[in-house]
C-alpha cells in the first residue's frame, strides 16, 4: 500500500514538474501592450522552437524604442535576448516572428538583428499593433517589372536575372539621424545596423549547380540556405488541442512542393481565430499573395559567428498566407491556395526514365522564375550540363478560358538545357505579365527526350524540279541539308504558285532564327497582339529550331497597318493609306509573301538560301 502511494506520489510529482516546464501559451484573446507603454528596463518572455516542435521560453530585456526606423511612424522595440542557446548562437535565423510578452501582454515579434558577428543577441521587436494594422490593408499588388533574360542564356546571365527578379524592397532608415530613440537616445546609432533576421531557405531536390544559383539569388534578398528537405512532415497536433499552430511554433512558406521543394521558415507571432501573423518583417513585401502556409519542423540550431540558423524543413499545407507586408506575413488556417501542377516526363540517352511532379505558386513574379528553375534543375539532375547534347521538348501549358500553349522544338549545342527552359518559360512569363487581362495558368505538362549527340543540320542547297514553273500550277521544291555527321538529308516540298503571280519571284528557305530576324527587319516594328487570345495564337506560331521555313516572295508591295500584316496591296490602296495620316500606324513593306510552307525535321536547322525564279507566263 505504501509502495503504491509512493509511486502515485512520484507520478503526480513528474506530471507537476512537466506542467511547470511547459511555457504558458496565450489564447487568441491575449491582451496586447501598445508601443507607448514600453519602457527601458522592462522584463519579458519570448517563445520559439529551438529543436523539434517543442516551444521554449527565452528572456527579453527591453533596452528602448526606436521610432521611424522601418518607415515613417514605424517603430522597433530594441531588446537583449538570453536563455536557451542564445548566449552561444546570438539571434538565430528562423526566429523571425517569435512572440514576446511583458506581464502577460503581447508586445510584438522578434524580427530584426544587428548586422553580423554581433557579440550579444540584441534584436528588434516589431510592435504587434503594426503587424495587425498592415495585414488588414486591402491595397492591390504593385506592378512587377519582369527581369530580362538575355539571349543566348549563360550561367552569368541567369544569375543576374534571378537576382533582378528576387530583389525586394525592404523599407528601412538609411540615416541614423532620421531615427528617434525613446528612453535611450544613444541607441539611435544602432538603427542603421539593424536588418531583418535572415529567413532559412529550405531546399530539397536541387542539383548543386542549380541550387547554388538559386541560393545565391535568394541570399541577396535576406534568405539563408538551410539545406534541409521539405514536404514530408505531417501536421502535428497536441493532445487536447485541435489547433495546428500556436504562437511560437515554426511555420513555413512554400513556393514549390513535390519532387522539388523550396520555401522559407519563420515563427508564428499571434493567432486570432483562424488568422495567423508571423515573421514581423516581410517575406518579399509583395502585398497581396497566395502562398502555402505549412507546418515546419526544426532539426537543430546551427551556431555560427556570422549567422546562426535553424536547420528546418517544411511540412503539410495548413493554410494560405494572403499578405506579405513590411511588418508581417499574415494569412488564414484552412485550405491552401491553388497551385500550378507541373509534370515533366524525362527520357535520357542513357535509358533513364523519370516522371517528375511538383506544384508551383501562382504568382506573377515567382511562377515564371520557379518554372524556369524547375525545368533547368530537372534536366541538369539527369543529364550532363556541359558538352554537346540535344533536348527534344514536347508538351503544353493549359490556360483557363483560352487555347493551350503548345511546345514542340529541339535544342542543341553546348548548354541546351538553358535554351529548353527559356523556350517553355518565355511565353508563360509574357502571359503572366500581360497588359490585357489576368491569366490563370492551369497546368504544365512536358515530355523531354535527351541525346548526347548534337543533332544539327545545315541548309546547303535549294532547287526546283522544273526550269520554268508556271503560275497556277504546282511545283516541287528540293532541299538538301547536311547533318553534324556529314550525312545528306533531302526533303521534297510541293508548293503552289498563285495564278496571279507574274514576272520574277523569290523563294526563301531559312531556319527559324534567321527568318524571325528577316521578318523583323522587313516589318521594322513589332507586331503587337491585341489581346491574350491573339498573343497565344502568335506564341503557337512562333518560329522553331527544328523547322525548315519556305517563303514565296513577290515584288508586290504590302504594309503593316495597326499591327496587322497585309501583303500584295494594290498601288492605289497603298497610296491612299500612306497619304492618310488618320489611318493609324502604317509601315510599308518592300515585298509581299504570296506563299508559306514549313517542314518538320529531327534536327536543329541552321542556314538560309534564296532562289530566284522567272515564271513562265504561258498557261
Amino acid at each position: 500500500m505504501s509502495m503504491r502511494i509512493r509511486l502515485r506520489g512520484s507520478l503526480f510529482l513528474i506530471i507537476g514538474l512537466s506542467l511547470v516546464a511547459l511555457p504558458a501559451i496565450p489564447s487568441a484573446d491575449t491582451p496586447m501592450m501598445p508601443l507607448e507603454e514600453i519602457r527601458p528596463g522592462m522584463k519579458g518572455v519570448g517563445q520559439t522552437v529551438f529543436t523539434g516542435s517543442r516551444i521554449e521560453e527565452f528572456q527579453v530585456d527591453i533596452l528602448g524604442v526606436l521610432r521611424n526606423v522601418i518607415g515613417p511612424k514605424r517603430g522597433l522595440i530594441l531588446a537583449r535576448l538570453s536563455g536557451g542557446p542564445l548566449a552561444q548562437s546570438g539571434v538565430i535565423a528562423g526566429m523571425s516572428g517569435s512572440p514576446v510578452y511583458v506581464d502577460g501582454r503581447l508586445i510584438g515579434a522578434v524580427s530584426y538583428a544587428l548586422g553580423a558577428f554581433s557579440k550579444e543577441p540584441i534584436a528588434g521587436i516589431t510592435p504587434i499593433a503594426e503587424m495587425i494594422e498592415l495585414a488588414a490593408l486591402d491595397t492591390p499588388r504593385a506592378p512587377m517589372k519582369a527581369a530580362r533574360l538575355e539571349l543566348p542564356v549563360t550561367r552569368e546571365g541567369l544569375a543576374a536575372a534571378l537576382r533582378q527578379s528576387l530583389s525586394s524592397f525592404r523599407p528601412f532608415a538609411e540615416r541614423s539621424s532620421d531615427v528617434q530613440a525613446v528612453g535611450a537616445p544613444e541607441l539611435s546609432a544602432l538603427a542603421s545596423m539593424l536588418r531583418p533576421i535572415a529567413t532559412p531557405l529550405v531546399m530539397s531536390g536541387f542539383h548543386p549547380d542549380v541550387g547554388g544559383l538559386v541560393a545565391g539569388a535568394f541570399r541577396d534578398s535576406g534568405f539563408e540556405p538551410a539545406g534541409a528537405g521539405g514536404g514530408s512532415v505531417p501536421v502535428l497536433t497536441r493532445p487536447g488541442s485541435t489547433a495546428p499552430l500556436r504562437p511560437g511554433d515554426a511555420v513555413g512558406v512554400n513556393l514549390i512542393t513535390g519532387d522539388l521543394s523550396l520555401g522559407g521558415v519563420g515563427t508564428v507571432t499571434h493567432i486570432d481565430g483562424n488568422k495567423v501573423y508571423a515573421f514581423g518583417h516581410p517575406f518579399y513585401n509583395l502585398g497581396p499573395t497566395q502562398f502555402p502556409m505549412t507546418r515546419a519542423h526544426v532539426h537543430t540550431v546551427l551556431p555560427s559567428l556570422f549567422s546562426s540558423i535553424k536547420i528546418a524543413e517544411t511540412g503539410d499545407i495548413i493554410g494560405t498566407f494572403q499578405q506579405d507586408r513590411s511588418t508581417t506575413i499574415a494569412g488564414q488556417l484552412g485550405a491552401g491556395p491553388r497551385l500550378i501542377p507541373v509534370e515533366i516526363g524525362l527520357e535520357t540517352a542513357r535509358g533513364v526514365k523519370k516522371d517528375l511532379t511538383f506544384k508551383i505558386v501562382e504568382d506573377q513574379l515567382f511562377t515564371p522564375l520557379l518554372t524556369y528553375v524547375s525545368i533547368l534543375n530537372s534536366l541538369t539532375s539527369y543529364e550532363r550540363e556541359f558538352g554537346a547534347a540535344t533536348f527534344t521538348v514536347k508538351g503544353q501549358a493549359t490556360v483557363k478560358k483560352h487555347d493551350p500553349i503548345a511546345f514542340e522544338d529541339i535544342f542543341t549545342g553546348d548548354a541546351p538545357s538553358m535554351g529548353a527552359a527559356t523556350y517553355v518559360v518565355a511565353p508563360i512569363a509574357f502571359l503572366m505579365n500581360n497588359d490585357f487581362e489576368r491569366v490563370e495558368l492551369e497546368s504544365l505538362k512536358l515530355s523531354i527526350a535527351t541525346s548526347e549527340q548534337p543533332k544539327t543540320a545545315t541548309i546547303e542547297r535549294a532547287w526546283l524540279d522544273t526550269v520554268r514553273p508556271r503560275p497556277g500550277r504546282p511545283a516541287t521544291l528540293k532541299l538538301l541539308m547536311r547533318t553534324y555527321r556529314g550525312d545528306e538529308v533531302t526533303h521534297t516540298v510541293p508548293i503552289d504558285i498563285p495564278a496571279n503571280a507574274s514576272g520574277t519571284v523569290s523563294i526563301m528557305v531559312s531556319d527559324g532564327s534567321r527568318l524571325a530576324q528577316w521578318e523583323q527587319r522587313e516589318v521594322r516594328q513589332s507586331l503587337k497582339p491585341s489581346g491574350v487570345a491573339n498573343a497565344i495564337r502568335a506564341l503557337n506560331h512562333a518560329r522553331k529550331n527544328n523547322r525548315l521555313y519556305i517563303k514565296l516572295l513577290s515584288s508586290d508591295a504590302g504594309a503593316v497597318i495597326n499591327g496587322e500584316l497585309l501583303s500584295a496591296l494594290p498601288p492605289s490602296v497603298l497610296s491612299v493609306l500612306e497619304g492618310d495620316r488618320n489611318s493609324g500606324n502604317f509601315t510599308p513593306l518592300r515585298s509581299a509573301t504570296i506563299g508559306e510552307w514549313e517542314v518538320a525535321t529531327d534536327h536543329a536547322v541552321s542556314g538560309v538560301r534564296f532562289l530566284t525564279v522567272n515564271l513562265d507566263s504561258i498557261n
